[in-house]
Parts: structure tokens; sequence; C-alpha cells
């Protein structure tokens, strides 16, 4: 569920497009996790249709068949808000010899539905055209568990033991209600304790125009993640015989005004430091302006210039936007209730009764009732532990010839990893995608990944994993 700040989703490294490229010759790695990867995307996984298990079972008779004993592959049944779904968490023992503590990896198996008649071809099928895998979850986060698992199948074919515990988790329900997550984060704490976490589903390698890397994302913070419900109700009646009142136009007046509202613009040594680095690295207005907010954050210029990019809005406050409506019974009869949903990215530290208070006070009318739809997480920023900067160093230049930038940034969506920061671990995203602004689709229709972006990121965790936990 994240919206990727410059370019923190997935495609392509610096070279010729993908669609200009000759067909590659796969190696074994590189065809067992695209066959993964085909394979796992075609499981609609997304919440009510009830194929999690099939998924489930698929990656844990794959990993089975790499010699994965059975201990070592736990599959937890989970209700998530009257859904049923699963997690997966997988075991790659280590001879305790470094003493010390495992590392945890994190992925989310579920998706965003997609609906096939919208799409220009079958979101569940992974399609090759034009230099790009199409289907749902090429980006989010689909690419993020074929690629972790594939790892894990390489280092154990290759008879490799690690020097500390590893392990992967997925959980089933990371776009919706987060069960399995806040379950999987409480397990990891009390049976694994590990001594970081790192996160495939955020982070990334942003891209220019002309698909040279620009900046490796580190993702060390995420806004905190709220719906609320925005519920207009009326007597209603027959439609023959109109209200002076009436509860969609009431509502439709509400979330007016809610699209009309900025809220205030917010600041931290983090963001500030991301919009430094990252102005040094995109040409024109949009890097003026965000050299000039690092600098004086209260530039009103540059804070319109940035405010105006999808990409980056989130970066500087938080954020409310409808997304859902439901309304009336009947044609034929006045709306008794009129209802939307209002999704809040919440900027660390504003606080999530704040902004509640923030929508009541927008709305201005008491009629109309804002209700919390579920439990939020608030996180705490983490910090990047020095062996996971110069591992992760190691990576990039392995895949672009030379060392690349690397940027702490604060994602505004969410992900898995704010329920471990709450619970006091270091929580890193460090994604092995890349990719151009103009090439993200994550949540959206068409979602896709450039082809060679997906075989460049394939050496990404074997080099950071036998770094971390290697002899």
């Amino acid at each position: 569920m994240k919206a990727f700040l410059l370019a923190g989703a997935l495609t392509i490294s610096g070279q010729a497009a993908a669609s200009e490229a000759s067909p590659r010759d796969l190696t074994e790695h590189e065809q067992r996790v695209h066959d993964i990867y085909r394979d796992i995307i075609a499981f609609r996984t997304a919440s009510g249709h009830g194929q999690m298990d099939e998924m489930v079972t698929y990656l844990t008779d794959r990993l089975a068949e790499a010699g994965f004993p059975d201990q070592d592959l736990m599959v937890t049944d989970y209700d998530s808000d009257g859904d049923a779904t699963q997690g997966l968490i997988v075991r790659y023992r280590g001879d305790g010899s470094s003493g010390e503590k495992p590392i945890v990896m994190l992925a989310h198996m579920d998706v965003v539905d997609a609906l096939p008649e919208d799409w220009e071809r079958d979101p569940f099928t992974l399609v090759e055209e034009g230099g790009y895998f199409f289907g749902r979850g090429t980006q989010d986060n689909k690419y993020g568990v074929a690629n972790l698992t594939g790892t894990f199948i390489r280092l154990k074919k290759e008879g490799w033991t690690p020097r500390r515990d590893l392990y992967l988790v997925f959980s089933g329900d990371e776009e919706t209600g987060m069960v399995s997550t806040r379950a999987q984060a409480k397990w990891v704490a009390d049976n694994v304790d590990p001594a970081y976490v790192l996160n495939s589903d955020a982070g990334g390698i942003g891209l220019a125009d002309d698909y040279s890397p620009l900046a490796q994302q580190v993702q060390l913070a995420e806004k905190t993640y709220v719906t609320f419900d925005i519920t207009a109700t009326n007597p209603g009646g027959h439609s023959s015989r109109p209200r002076s009142d009436n509860a969609i136009y009431d509502l439709a007046a509400a979330l007016t005004r809610i699209s009309q509202h900025r809220f205030p613009v917010r600041e931290s040594a983090l963001t500030r430091s991301y919009f430094a680095a990252m102005g040094e690295s995109i040409p024109g207005e949009l890097g003026a302006a965000m050299r000039a907010f690092a600098a004086d954050p209260s530039d009103a210029d540059a804070i319109d210039t940035i405010s105006a990019n999808p990409g980056f809005v989130g970066t500087l406050r938080t954020t409310c936007v409808a997304t859902m409506l439901k309304a009336g019974h009947a044609e034929n009869a006045l709306p008794q209730s009129a209802s939307a949903a209002v999704n809040c990215r919440v900027f660390p530290g504003e606080g999530v009764e704040s902004v509640k208070e923030t929508l009541e006070t927008i709305i201005g009318n008491e009629a109309i009732a804002v209700s919390q739809r579920s439990e939020a997480t608030e996180s705490p920023m983490s910090s990047l532990p020095d062996e996971v900067e110069a591992a992760l160093a190691k990576s990039l230049t392995a895949r672009f010839g030379k060392p690349i930038p690397m940027i702490p940034t604060m994602s505004s969506g969410g992900t898995d990893g704010m329920h471990y920061r709450a619970l006091g671990y270091e929580t890193v995203a460090i994604g092995a995608g890349a990719s151009r602004p103009q090439d993200i689709y994550a949540h959206g229709l068409n979602e896709r990944m450039r082809v060679d972006a997906f075989y460049d990121g394939l050496d990404h965790w074997s080099i950071v994993l036998k770094e971390l936990a290697g002899r």
C-alpha cells in the first residue's frame, strides 16, 4: 500500500531500454525467479478471492524442493476483517558461529485487486511486452516475494550456510487489515528477536529519464496510515418530495472542503536531507525547489512547486484523500445515508487524533460523523546499521559498476515495516527495484516493471545476505 517517492518502485538500470536490447540468455537463477514471479502473479491474492492458501502452498513446495525442512516452513491462518488469509515464515538456519542475532526480511503476498475488464491485458497473467512485465503485483510486491524466495533457494542449492539465522516473513493482508502483519511482528519479537529487519517493499533505485541511476532510496520512516469514514445521515423520503437537506449533497460538500484543505507543511532532518540530496540529481524547477526547501522549509514558492508533484507532496505534509463512496438505497428514494472513505497519511509527530479533529473542523457540520475505521500504528524513525549500509553499497557497485548515492527517505505510504519499528526494531527498506517516476503504476491500471530491471536486481539479496551473514 505504498505511494513511492521519486522512484521507489521498480524498473531498469542505467542502460538502454529493454525494448531496444537483445533477448538475454537467462542463468539458472534468473529463469527460476522468473518462473516463480510468473506463477505467483497468476494467484489473485486480493482480499475476497480466496487464493492466498494456493500461493502459500506453491511457495512452500518450491522451498521444500530446495531442501528447506518442514519445521522451517511455518504457515499460519488468519482472519483479516472476515477474509481468510495466511502468512508464511521461512527459517534459513545458520551455524551460529557469528554469535549475532538473526536478520528478518519482509515482503507481502497480497495485492490490491485489479478488474480484468479495466486492464489492457489480463492482470493475473504475466505478460512481457515492449520491454515491460505487466501484471498485478509486478511492482507491489510480488517482485519482492519472488526475489527473496529465489535467493533463499539459490543459496540453499549452493550449499551455503549462514553464520546467523535468516528469516523470510511474508504477510497476507498488508494491503488491507494488516492482521497477519501484526501477528507476525509479535511472533518475531517473541521468538526471533532479530538484530534488525530488512524490507523489500520500499526503498529502491531512482532513475533519470535516460535510465541512469540517481540514488538508492533507503526507507527509514513512513507516515501513519489511517482511514476515516465520513458519514452524512438523513430521514430520507420519497424522491418526488425533495428535502432542502440531502445526505449525498451534504457529503459532497464535506468532501469538497476536504479536497481544498492543505495540511501544514512539516519537515524533519530526514526529509530535509532527502530533498537536499534529490535536488542535486533532479534537473529544472523541481530540483531547484527541493534544494530551496532543504535550505529554507518556509520557502512558499518551493513548497508550491513540490506540492504540485504527486510523487513528492506526501513528503511535505499530512495528506487526506477520498477513496471510496457509498450512498443511497433506491433510485426513487432520498438517501438516508451517504459515506466516504477518506484515507490519510499522517506525517510523523502530527498524530492521528489531531488529523481527525482537523477533518471535523474543515467539514464544519456536526451532523456529519467522522469515525476512525481501524487502529492506526504510529512508528518511530529507524537508523541505518553500518553493516547494512556497507552490504548495500557492495550490491549497488556490483550492479552499476560504480558506487551510487544512498539517500534516507520517509515513505508517504505504509508497509509492514511500521509494526516492527513500533516494537523497537530498526527496520530498513532496501528494495531491489529501480524506476523512473513515469514508470510507477503500483495499485493502478496496467501495473508494470521493466524487464531488465527485474533481472538486474536478482543478485541484490544474495550479495547483501552473504555480506551480513557470510564467513
